[in-house]
C-alpha cells in the first residue's frame, strides 16, 4: 500500500508530512468506561492491579482513557462484564456533542456495531428510548450483543434502509454515522487496515446525502442530528452537508470540545462552501493520535 491516494489532501491537512508519518503508527488502544456497569475509580484500580497503563485521554471528559499496551482488551474479564468498552477517542466524540438528554427520543441511524449506541444509552442513564437502526441482520447479533453486554436496557433494534427511515416518529437527537470510505481507519502497520479507492466509494455521496436528508426530515422542533465520518474526503463530508443547506432550511451549531481539531473547510477545489459549513470539524490522527472523523452538529431555523 502507497500513501499516493491521500496526497489529494495536501492542501487542506494542515502539516501533511506529519499526518503522512502518523500513518505508520499503530494506532493506540482508547477504553471507555462504562459507567453503567461501574464507577471509573473501581475499574482504574482493577485495570492498574493487571500491569495496565492508563492515560486520561482529556481532562474535560471522565472515562476515556489511553490503553498502553493492551493489545487485545476483548480478552480481559472486565471487557467480558462490560465493565469498559474499546472504542477510538474520536468516535467517543460523537454522542458527547450530539448531548441525548435524559428521557429523550433519539435515533441512531446507523447502529451496529453499537458502541455509540450503547455510550449514548450511558449519557441517558438508560432513560428514555433509543431506536438503533441496522439495516443488515448480520450485524444485529454483534449490535445486540454489544449492548447487552454493556448494560443497554432503553433501546430497540429496527432494520430499515437509514435513507428510508419512516417518517411516522420525529426525534429530539439524530445520529448519523453514516456508512463511508474509512479513510480515517487507516494505519499501514495493521495487516487489517486497507484503503484502496474502488468504484463504491464514488456512489457514497449519493446514498449520504439521502441520509442527512432523511435524518433533518425526522427531527422534532428543537432537535439536532450529527452527521458523522471517519473519512477526510470533502465529497463526503462538506459537500453532502452543502447539499442539505441548499435543500432544507438548516444550520449549523459549533462543535465545542477541547479535543484539537480543525473548521470545516471553506472550499474544495473549484467547489466553494457555505460559511456555515465552518462551524463543523475535521479531526486528524496527527493531531489527536485518533481514527481521523469529520463531524457536523445540524439544527432546523
Amino acid at each position: 500500500m502507497t500513501f499516493r491516494s491521500f496526497d489529494r489532501y495536501q492542501d487542506i491537512i494542515p502539516d501533511f508530512p506529519s499526518f503522512v508519518e502518523s500513518l505508520h503508527a499503530p494506532l493506540p488502544v482508547h477504553i471507555r468506561v462504562n459507567r453503567l456497569r461501574i464507577e471509573t475509580g473501581s475499574l482504574l484500580v482493577m485495570l492498574q492491579d493487571k500491569g495496565i497503563q492508563l492515560k486520561r485521554a482529556s481532562p474535560r471528559y471522565e472515562g476515556f482513557y489511553f490503553a498502553s499496551g493492551l493489545e487485545f482488551p476483548g480478552k480481559l474479564f472486565e471487557y467480558a462484564m462490560g465493565y469498559f468498552h474499546p472504542q477510538a477517542l474520536t468516535s467517543c466524540l460523537a454522542p458527547i456533542i450530539l448531548v441525548p438528554g435524559k428521557e429523550a427520543l433519539v435515533l441512531d441511524m446507523c447502529a451496529a456495531p453499537g458502541g455509540k449506541t450503547a455510550q449514548m444509552a450511558e449519557i441517558m442513564n438508560n432513560t428514555g428510548l433509543i431506536v438503533a437502526n441496522e439495516l443488515y441482520s448480520s450485524r444485529h447479533v454483534p449490535l445486540g450483543h454489544t449492548l447487552s453486554r454493556l448494560g443497554v436496557l432503553n433501546t430497540v433494534v429496527t432494520s430499515y434502509q437509514a435513507q428510508e427511515f419512516p417518517k411516522r416518529v420525529v426525534f429530539d437527537r439524530i445520529l448519523a454515522d453514516v456508512p463511508c470510505s474509512g479513510e480515517g481507519r487507516f494505519r499501514s502497520s495493521h495487516s487489517r487496515s486497507r484503503y484502496v479507492i474502488t468504484k463504491r466509494k464514488s456512489k457514497l455521496p449519493d446514498l449520504q446525502k439521502r441520509i442527512i436528508t432523511r435524518a433533518f426530515d425526522l427531527l422534532k422542533e428543537g432537535g439536532q442530528v450529527l452527521y458523522s465520518t471517519c473519512t477526510y474526503d470533502p465529497e463526503e463530508n462538506e459537500a453532502v452537508v452543502q447539499y442539505l443547506l441548499e435543500n432544507r432550511n438548516a444550520r449549523l451549531l459549533p462543535i465545542e470540545t477541547d479535543i484539537r481539531h480543525e473548521k470545516g473547510l471553506a472550499q474544495w477545489g473549484k467547489e466553494k462552501y457555505d460559511r456555515e459549513i465552518q462551524k463543523a470539524a475535521r479531526f486528524y490522527p496527527h493531531q489527536v493520535n485518533s481514527v481521523g472523523f469529520f463531524m457536523a452538529r445540524i439544527a432546523g431555523r
